[in-house]
């Protein structure tokens, strides 16, 4: 067995590593907004009315030119008993590959105070031009609660999120923006009686300059006789600031 010393190979690897922390590249953003919808429900169902409003934010931190990236972002919420906020950390790697932008990660939400909604999903998109889909598939035991108290032996493990979103510049600092999506819930859940849906939104965003922009986007799900008030449309208003 050998026992060479390991200090050069260390420093190999830092000396490799020194260019990427060189480029890496640290950004932020804070919102407030007018209500915080997640496909298409409301994320706070004690005051479920027009305007809920919720303050969000979030760093990004991106190696360079590697396509690599790593992320955390904050939302206010309420609709778990013990827990007001929702904390997501998500890591990636983007490329190209035949004129398609690629992108595969992984994606956990946690809410601090009540664990039972804490659900980590694997997710991959392309984008070609305006269009972009995506697909998400959780791994968890659970989906947001969906599968935890009080359905000992539950799983939410495998329901699948799929998205098709429209984005596009039509007027110099204005995009038009459009999604729909389909939650495919995990049998487990759908024993429940929990039916699968679709989620939609339409509207724009302004750039206001020096990192400031307000969006203003149509939002809400169908099966609005199972879930209730939670999957109506609303108007909600963001204004954010990029740093």
């Amino acid at each position: 067995m050998s026992h060479a010393p390991q200090k050069p190979l260390c420093l190999a690897l830092v000396a490799a590593a020194l260019p990427l922390l060189a480029s890496a590249q640290l950004t932020a953003n804070l919102s407030l907004t007018s209500n915080y919808k997640v496909r298409g429900q409301d994320q706070d169902v004690n005051r479920i009315k027009a305007v809920s409003p919720a303050i969000q934010g979030g760093l990004d931190y991106a190696f360079g030119d590697s396509g690599f990236y790593v992320g955390n972002w904050n939302s206010s919420v309420d609709w778990l008993a013990g827990n007001t906020i929702e904390s997501d950390l998500y890591g990636g790697y983007r490329f190209k590959a035949g004129g398609l932008d690629l992108d595969v990660g992984a994606l956990t939400y946690l809410y601090p105070g009540n664990s039972s909604g804490n659900t980590t999903e694997l997710y991959g998109s392309a984008t070609r031009g305006p269009f972009t889909v995506k697909y998400s598939h959780t791994v968890s035991r659970d989906y947001f609660g969906w599968a935890s108290a009080g359905t000992s032996g539950k799983r939410g493990r495998n329901t699948g999120y799929l998205n098709l979103a429209f984005v596009h510049e039509v007027a110099p600092k204005f995009t038009f923006k459009a999604a729909m999506g389909y939650t495919r819930f995990a049998g487990d859940i759908r024993g429940l009686g929990v039916p699968n849906y679709v989620d939609y939104q339409m509207g724009g965003a302004h750039d206001l300059g020096d990192g400031l922009s307000l969006s203003a986007v149509v939002a809400g799900a169908t099966r609005k006789g199972f879930f209730g008030d939670a999957n109506k449309a609303r108007l909600i208003v963001t204004l954010t600031k990029t740093l």
